[in-house]
């Protein structure tokens, strides 16, 4: 009897040896004359334990990690097959506290299932939510949206149902579907993962959406740097309209949905959905002036609905389950579940998916082990480059949408970075400053010349010993980054300051300044 062993085909297990460690496990095993079923499955998100492999047994997966390709043959003397005890060995994996603690409504598959295997996606929920949805009218399905709370999970935190029922409104022939998969932000790769270990769950999730707005055609813009990403979901593309739950004629209900991937060139500001909709145009990405709304003229002028992984990959539960039971998960506004991306000095880094209002200490410390220096935690940045940094004072403040804004932070696409008490946090905000001025897609003059004369200052407050001077420059940092949180034409000139004026607020001793008392993070 065959025994089915799991080794991660996600890049991150990839980066720290997988493909040597399966290739490893095969060759020992034809050895020893045992017969295996090697599965590449997703990763759990437990990055530390990566290669993480797995043996199916009566009592469920048994998880090993990290493994090494020369782990390998003690792994087998140790009975890797029926489970057996090994240095290695982590038990029942759906019982490591990492794992057993999370909420995975979005990631309810990811590290179970075979990514491109329909039939796995099947077995495990998959494609419930669109036989729902093939059965209900397109105002309905926008309704169950609207009902659920699903809120933008790329950082605007925008009802998704809201921005569906525009598009739905809008009269004309063609519309389309387009997700936005350009994930530049720092310590954030959940669109990562879902694209690498879940294909499907965005492939149905975007066929609900060109379902509820009577689009018939999606694309999928994907950073270049995703290479692994990009050839996941055009495989899974193809077997999806194979079998019939893509192209023409859907599961024979009579309706049509395309897809494909196209593949970004690697600008951050094509995060911005209208400067990607420039550049899926063929063009140079850069910002529109808004108003039109996409969601009126959006590609090449049609109404379009633009939402990232995360949302979209939300949307087969809510389908499949109801908006009842989604909209359950959360507190307030902030509704469902997020899936947070631990990074930086931090010990135990990974995705963890919890509903909305688990704290910040939580994630940091119950999840992520504090630092991986042993030193104290000085700052948590969360919400990418442009999210404010957080002091220890405010890791007390629930994740939720509203309580963040409170105290002047950004919860963003969910990415949170840890630093330790050796960070320079004037440093950091030039960092944030010179970002800008590398990303700038320089349309208006607020980002593309604040950006660089903010990196001046900055330096010139560091390097400044005369008290009073260096009181002058930061009176002027802060005008500066007024003048462009309130005169950019997007949130990339906008939201750049944030940083920097938290790290300001929060830390004026690295500045020069005495020591703050905490108040707001911007």
């Amino acid at each position: 009897m065959s025994i089915t062993i799991y080794v991660p085909r996600d890049s991150t297990a990839l980066a720290l040896g997988a493909n040597e460690v399966a290739a490893a496990i095969v060759a020992e095993a034809g050895k020893r004359g045992e017969e295996i079923t090697l599965v590449r499955n997703g990763s759990r998100g437990m990055f530390w334990l990566e290669p993480l492999v797995e043996v199916s047994t009566a009592q469920g997966r048994v998880a090993y990690g990290p493994v090494e390709p020369e782990d390998v043959s003690s792994l087998f003397d140790a009975g890797l097959l029926q489970g057996g005890q090994h240095e290695l060995g982590q038990g029942l994996t759906e019982e490591i506290p990492y794992l057993k603690n999370q909420e995975r409504l979005t990631f309810a598959r990811v590290g179970i299932t075979d990514p491109v295997s329909l039939d796995d996606y099947l077995a495990h929920e998959g494609y419930l939510g669109l036989q729902n949805a093939l059965a209900m009218q397109s105002a309905d399905i926008v309704q169950e949206v609207l009902d659920s709370g699903l809120r933008g999970r790329g950082g605007a935190a925008f009802p998704t149902g809201i921005k569906w029922k525009t598009v739905l409104g809008a009269q004309s022939a063609q519309k389309y579907i387009v997700c936005n998969a350009d994930e530049g932000d720092s310590g954030t790769f959940s669109d990562r993962m879902v694209m690498e270990d879940d294909p499907f769950v965005l492939i149905e999730g975007m066929t609900i959406a060109g379902l509820a707005v009577n689009a018939n055609y999606g694309y999928i813009y994907v950073r270049s740097e995703y290479p692994h990403a990009i050839a996941v979901l055009n495989e899974a593309i193809a077997v999806a309209n194979a079998r019939g739950f893509l192209g023409e004629n859907i599961l024979g209900f009579g309706k049509d949905f395309q897809l494909e991937v196209r593949k970004g060139a690697g600008a951050y500001v094509c995060g911005e959905e209208t400067a990607l909709l420039e550049s899926l145009e063929g063009k140079r990405g850069v910002v529109r002036a808004k108003p039109p709304l996409p969601a009126i003229e959006g590609l090449f002028g049609k109404p379009t609905v633009i939402n990232n992984v995360i949302t979209l990959a939300s949307v087969p539960i809510v389908l499949a389950r109801g908006a009842a039971f989604y909209k359950n998960f959360g507190q307030g506004r902030s509704m469902g579940t997020l899936p947070m991306q631990l990074a930086g000095n931090v010990k135990y880094g990974g995705l963890v998916e919890k509903a909305f209002g688990v704290t910040l200490r939580e994630l940091l410390f119950d999840f992520g082990g504090g630092t991986e220096s042993g030193r104290t935690m000085r700052a948590v940045q969360v919400g990418g480059p442009l999210g404010p940094y957080l002091p220890p004072a405010l890791f007390d403040t629930p994740l939720d949408y509203e309580a963040f804004a409170a105290v002047g932070g950004t919860v963003g696409h969910g990415g949170i970075v840890a630093f330790d008490d050796s960070v320079d946090m004037a440093q950091q905000a030039r960092y944030s400053m010179e970002f800008c001025v590398t990303e700038s897609c320089g349309k208006c003059t607020p980002c593309r010349i604040g950006s660089t004369r903010g990196v001046e200052v900055i330096d010139k407050i560091v390097a400044n010993k005369n008290q009073n001077q260096r009181q002058q420059q930061i009176h002027l940092l802060r005008d500066l980054c007024d003048t462009m949180v309130n005169g950019s034409l997007c949130a990339m000139g906008s939201m750049t300051p944030l940083p920097v004026l938290s790290a300001l607020n929060h830390f004026p001793e690295d500045f020069g300044s005495p020591p703050a008392v905490v108040g707001k993070a911007a």
